[in-house]
């Protein structure tokens, strides 16, 4: 008998971007926005600078990246404990391809590319086995209706 648990995320998202004249045209108003989440620091947002966004803040497809490779992070170090690997560094450069066209766009991939550095004593076989259940264990890539690819690299310190 499973048991289901839901759980809830809370976000608030103020556009701080009316420059007077609100939406009376494409390029009359900023993208810029505040991401508000109770107790944590604040963010700031924009949209990519390919759509009159701000380069210096947070876009919403950077987000989704980070998103991707943070969880795939928290669930390998789970998984690395379940398999008796002792990871001493983490360390993951993600991309994330999105295409767009006259109806819109979306994202066609991402690749993680996490360089794991494990103790003397680990096996490096166990160590690159365990991204397989982390990415299954992922609740962020199991919600994506594309491919997220994991090309890992393991690292193992000199004893």
């Amino acid at each position: 008998m499973s048991h289901t648990h839901q759980h809830h995320y809370k976000v608030d998202v103020i556009w701080t971007g009316n420059q007077g004249t609100g939406t009376k045209t494409y390029q009359g108003y900023g993208r810029d926005h505040e991401i508000r989440i109770e107790g944590k620091p604040m963010l700031e947002g924009s949209s990519d600078p390919s759509f009159r966004g701000d380069a210096g803040k947070h876009n919403p497809e950077d987000m989704l990246v980070t998103a991707l490779s943070t969880c795939h992070m928290l669930s390998y170090l789970h998984q690395a404990v379940l398999a008796g690997v002792v990871v001493t560094a983490y360390a993951d450069s993600a991309e994330g391809t999105m295409e767009t066209d006259a109806h819109g766009g979306h994202f066609t991939e991402v690749v993680l590319r996490p360089v794991v550095t494990i103790t003397a004593g680990s096996d490096p076989t166990k160590a690159e086995a365990a991204h397989d259940p982390a990415h299954h264990g992922c609740f962020i890539a199991n919600s994506v209706n594309f491919p997220v690819r994991v090309e890992p690299r393991i690292v193992v310190e000199s004893a």
